[in-house]
């Protein structure tokens, strides 16, 4: 059974990743098709800033994440005074900085997974009058739903294994930020505190473990439906 201190930590982290990947989902998407399928002036460039979270230490993340949306600047400032949020150093800045952690590996996933699919496919549905979000909704997402679902599995579970954003801008506060991966880093600096690390440990691989089985799962019932398994 786990204790009072371990689920409110599992509870946490689940709804950091889970917020993080519903804010994420719908830009992923769009990001990939427009990556796949578009070619515009300074794609590089937007593909370059879309990956860069990737290639930059979390620390160097979460700080950008903290001048932008602490409450000094302009833009949290606004959120503060208009809609009520602070977002520096509590649940929101942990879904930020995961959001912002996972986004470039959800891109990814659904970029490769749209490519793939033949245009000729789509090219038939719109001379057959299908407008173009259309065409989008009833072929290009059927048939990139299984790579689609990786991505978002890929991009929940970068989001359940962030630290390094999410303490810079979040911190360490009990119940606000102190998800998984920061409950470990924070009782492997105790002397006595190498049995909560394995409990957290397990517990993240438990969790990890079971989102990977139902991704599987469901991809495979994807493919079965659309005639690829």
């Amino acid at each position: 059974m786990l204790e009072a201190a371990e689920r409110e930590i599992l509870l946490l982290s689940l709804q950091v990743a889970g917020c993080a990947l519903c804010l994420m989902l719908v830009p992923g998407i769009a990001a990939g098709w427009l990556l796949a399928r578009r070619r515009f002036p300074g794609k590089a460039v937007v593909d370059a800033i879309v990956h860069l979270p990737l290639v930059l230490p979390p620390v160097v993340t979460g700080w950008l994440l903290l001048v932008l949306l602490g409450h000094r600047s302009a833009l949290g400032a606004w959120l503060h005074d208009v809609l009520g949020w602070d977002i520096a150093f509590n649940w929101k800045g942990a879904v930020a900085a995961a959001a912002v952690m996972g986004f470039p590996l959800l891109v990814r996933a659904v970029r490769l997974a749209i490519e793939v699919i033949d245009q000729d496919v789509e090219r038939a549905a719109a001379t057959c009058g299908a407008a173009p979000w259309r065409v989008f909704a009833t072929v290009t997402l059927p048939l990139a739903a299984p790579g689609i679902l990786a991505g978002a599995v890929l991009g929940f579970a970068r989001c359940l294994g962030e630290f390094g954003a999410t303490i810079t801008i979040a911190g360490n506060i009990p119940g606000q930020s102190r998800t998984l991966p920061v409950a470990i880093w924070q009782y492997a600096q105790m002397p006595d505190g190498d049995a909560m690390v394995w409990r957290l440990v397990c517990l993240s691989i438990g969790v990890s473990v079971i989102a990977l089985a139902i991704s599987e799962w469901m991809s495979r019932r994807i493919r079965a439906r659309l005639g690829q398994g």
